[in-house]
Order: structure tokens, then C-alpha cells, then sequence
């Protein structure tokens, strides 16, 4: 398994990470439910295949819960993101979610997060979106850096996108940031470049679920992106659409580790096997991206 060193964490991370949304069970959004024994399956299957870094939320109905369950035991083998600013509210067919960025929400959440996950700190605590004043002006950055001083978190991040990171970066305090990449959405490029060159570590959201049939939540404008872009003239023969994808993800020189999510072992195993093949040929990746740019600027 490729890894590389987070920015300024110095934490070595696999550049594959897993995205734990999909653990999220019953009664909160979407059609794929996963039960406890497959979600005990998953998760050890991902640490077995040599991933180190598994992102997850409050936000993500059980998901906290589950990775606390199943997987305290190997807590010294992976790296541990979680969110705050979340407030949700469970009804019976479905999990409502909001963000509200008070100092009290902050701290209930990252409480309830180290009781779900049944560790005693978290590596990286991310807001879950927010912008540059509202979280100065809360006193909610002062906060994350008391939380550090106790122990309770070792680095600070933000999981945002336009138009709110660059006002973010430009803040200079976070040691990691998340944001929506891939092919088919490329806009936030330079912005990655710009977060690394802090010394910033990247993580990178989408990497792999923008676009395509199978993917349980549909993108029918990036769908069509890839369509009018025509890249299916430039995909190797054999390789899958989602071995592209996510390589091309994988070849910015930025991309600390891409958070791919899923709850199929086949398909953790395909990823795997793409990420372990490293980035695409350069030239691949400007032929592609040049198609993208272009079909972008018409539309």
C-alpha cells in the first residue's frame, strides 16, 4: 500500500483511506443497509488490506459506534478522523442533519465521538464544513487547540469546499484539510496545491464515487461530464471506469489520501488493487484533464 506523509501531522498514511459513511444503518438516507456482521466484516477486512486512515462522523448514523465496536482491539493500527458541528436528529425513517457551530455542540459532539468510538482521543477532529469568521468569531478554533492541549485530539482539520477554503487555508491553523476532488470535478486543483504548500495535509472526498451507474447516490451532471468529455476514447482497455477515477485522484502530487468509501468486500479489494498500481501516466492524466477543462468551459 502507497503511503505518504499528511503535511506538517508527520503522520504516514495510506494514500487509499476508507470513507465509513456507508456504515451508517438503517433509518438515515439511501437504499444500501448494512448490517452488524457484514459492518464487523468490512472494517476488519479494510485494516487487513493495510489501510490506515478511516474517516467517519457524527453525522453518519452508526458508523462512530461500529468502528468503536469492532475495531478497539486494532486501535494502534489506523489513524482516526472524525467531524464536529453536528447536530442530527433521528426520526423513524430518517436521520435529519444540520450544522450549528457553538462552542457546546463542539464539545458534545467530540464527547459522544469518544464514546462511540471507544477510544480516549482522536487523531485528526475536522469541522464538518463552516466558514473562516463564523469559526473565529465562536471562539470555536480556540477550542480545537484547548482540546489538543488535554490530549483529546492530536491535529486540527476542516472538511469544506467552495467557497469556503480558501478563506480557510488562508487562516494558516489547520493541519488538515478535506475537500471534493476527482476527473470529473477538478475545480478545486490549485486549491489543493495551495493547502499543501502550507504544509497542510490533503484528504481528498470523491475521489472515486463521482459519477458512475453503480454508485448509490447518483451525480447525473458528473455522469454526463465524463459522457461529453468523451473519455471513454482514452480508458485503457480492461480498466474499469473506477480504477481511472480514483487513480487519476491519486496522481495529484498533493493528494495525501483519498477517502473511498464502500461496504462491499469485492469492490474494497478492487480499490485496493487500483491504488496499490499507483498514479496513471502523466500523459494520460493531461489528456484527461485537458478533455474535462473543455467540455467544463462549454457548458
Amino acid at each position: 500500500m502507497i503511503t505518504r506523509k499528511l503535511g506538517k501531522t508527520g503522520l504516514e498514511v495510506t494514500q487509499l483511506g476508507y470513507g465509513s459513511m456507508g456504515l451508517r444503518g438503517p433509518r438515515t438516507w439511501g437504499v444500501r443497509v448494512v448490517g452488524e456482521e457484514d459492518a464487523e466484516k468490512v472494517l476488519h477486512a479494510v485494516l487487513n488490506a493495510g489501510i490506515n486512515f478511516i474517516d467517519t462522523s457524527p453525522d453518519y448514523g452508526l458508523s462512530e459506534a461500529r468502528i468503536g465496536r469492532y475495531l478497539a482491539g486494532r486501535r494502534k493500527e489506523f489513524y482516526l478522523a472524525t467531524k464536529c458541528g453536528c447536530v442530527y436528529t433521528q426520526h423513524d425513517d430518517h436521520l435529519k442533519i444540520d450544522h450549528v457551530w457553538t462552542k457546546d455542540v463542539v464539545r458534545r459532539n467530540l464527547d459522544t465521538s469518544l464514546q462511540r468510538l471507544n477510544t480516549d482521543y482522536v487523531d485528526i477532529l475536522q469541522f464538518h464544513g463552516g466558514d473562516a469568521e463564523t469559526l473565529q468569531r465562536e471562539g470555536l478554533i480556540d477550542l480545537l487547540q484547548d482540546l489538543r492541549t488535554q490530549g483529546l485530539i492530536r491535529f486540527l482539520g476542516v472538511s469544506s469546499a467552495l467557497p469556503h477554503l480558501p478563506g480557510l487555508i488562508d487562516l494558516g491553523v489547520f493541519d488538515t484539510f478535506q475537500m471534493p476532488y476527482s476527473c470529473l470535478a477538478p475545480e478545486l486543483h490549485e486549491i489543493m496545491t495551495s493547502a499543501a504548500e502550507q504544509g497542510a495535509g490533503v484528504i481528498v472526498r470523491g475521489g472515486i464515487a463521482h459519477g458512475g451507474p453503480d454508485a448509490e447516490i447518483q451525480r447525473p451532471a458528473l455522469n454526463d461530464v465524463w459522457t461529453h468529455a468523451k473519455l471513454d476514447e482514452i480508458l485503457p482497455q480492461g480498466m474499469p471506469r473506477a480504477e481511472f477515477i480514483l487513480r487519476y485522484t491519486l496522481s495529484h502530487p498533493h493528494c495525501h489520501t483519498a477517502i473511498v468509501g464502500t461496504c462491499n468486500l469485492a469492490h474494497l479489494n478492487e480499490n485496493v488493487a487500483a491504488a496499490t498500481k499507483g498514479p496513471l501516466p502523466a500523459d494520460l492524466c493531461q489528456e484527461a484533464a485537458s478533455r474535462v477543462k473543455s467540455c467544463l468551459r462549454k457548458s
